[in-house]
């Protein structure tokens, strides 16, 4: 290392009765250690200098400078300490793996931007609906004839956006009903029909966090408002107002993805009356104030 370390500044430190045998160096450098380059004495190896370094000494006292910075008699000598401990050398390596595996992941940590925030949400669901009957008009007296919606599995999907506030969420919400309507205490007995329900609403819905539940499960309570259309395949066809009151639970099983539980109870309101055909030359009119059925679906949430 020595030899690699002064092949460009082969340097040689001699005593001052030396530097007075020469003037010019004495009347420059009197009473300092004097640099002379190329003053090593080589060894020919494949038709190279090899300089054959000695060991350094201070000039002055003949002490042997082993330090970075070494003072002799108001001197500062820079040399190059190469002679190390090979303990020394490994608790050395070992900070230094120690510093390139911690501070990666520290400037990471510290340089690591805020989340944006998710705004959207879209959720696919399948459902099931309960039954739903609308009085016949005009009532008869100890009867209770109605026309009946059956109970039947439903689908839809809703697209929503969050507000300000994360857990405020707004959404559009479409949902199908397939099912088919039956008469009940009418005579003659009409057939049964099949009848499609579609209704689209906009959900109002806020999470309400508990304190004693897991972050990643957050009820909500539900009200929504919209219209409900229905069509048969008789060319029967309207549409009402409606409404709901609800609620659920959200879980979140990572930023993006989460799935969703709720229930709802919604009303619609059947005013005017509409006119069912219940067979040849028989048509009976539903009426009332409000009919209503309940809901409960899932679905996975894709939040974007």
């Amino acid at each position: 290392m020595l030899q690699a370390y002064f092949r460009e500044w082969p340097l040689t430190l001699v005593s001052v009765p030396k530097i007075l045998s020469n003037p010019l160096v004495a009347s420059n450098h009197l009473g300092n250690c004097v640099r002379q380059p190329n003053a090593l004495s080589f060894d020919r190896d494949n038709n190279r200098d090899i300089p054959i370094t000695p060991i350094m000494g201070c000039c002055e006292c003949n002490h042997p400078i082993t330090a970075l910075t070494s003072r002799c008699h108001g001197m500062s000598v820079r040399i190059a300490n190469v002679i190390e401990s090979p303990h020394k050398t490994i608790e050395v390596l070992v900070v230094i793996v120690m510093l390139l595996i911690a501070l990666p992941s520290a400037l990471s940590a510290q340089q690591l931007p805020e989340p944006r925030p998710l705004r959207f949400d879209l959720t696919p669901f399948i459902g099931y609906r309960t039954s739903m009957s609308f009085p016949v008009e005009p009532h008869v007296t100890g009867m209770n004839p109605r026309v009946v919606l059956d109970a039947s599995p439903s689908y839809g999907v809703s697209l929503g956006m969050r507000l300000a506030n994360e857990g405020d969420l707004v959404e559009m919400r479409w949902a199908r009903q397939d099912s088919y309507v039956h008469a009940e205490d009418i005579t003659p007995q009409p057939l049964r029909q099949h009848m499609i329900l579609d209704q689209f609403h906009g959900d109002f819905s806020h999470e309400t966090p508990i304190e004693d539940w897991a972050s990643w499960a957050r009820p909500f309570v539900l009200a929504s408002i919209g219209a409900t259309h229905v069509s048969s395949s008789t060319n029967i066809s309207f549409t009402r107002f409606s409404f709901g009151i609800g609620g659920g639970i959200r879980f979140y099983a990572s930023r993006h993805l989460g799935f969703k539980i709720q229930a709802e109870w919604m009303p619609i309101f059947v005013d005017p009356r509409v006119a069912f055909i219940c067979g040849s030359g028989c048509i009976v009119h539903v009426g009332g104030t409000a009919s209503s059925q309940g809901e409960v679906l899932v679905g996975p949430i894709l939040r974007f």
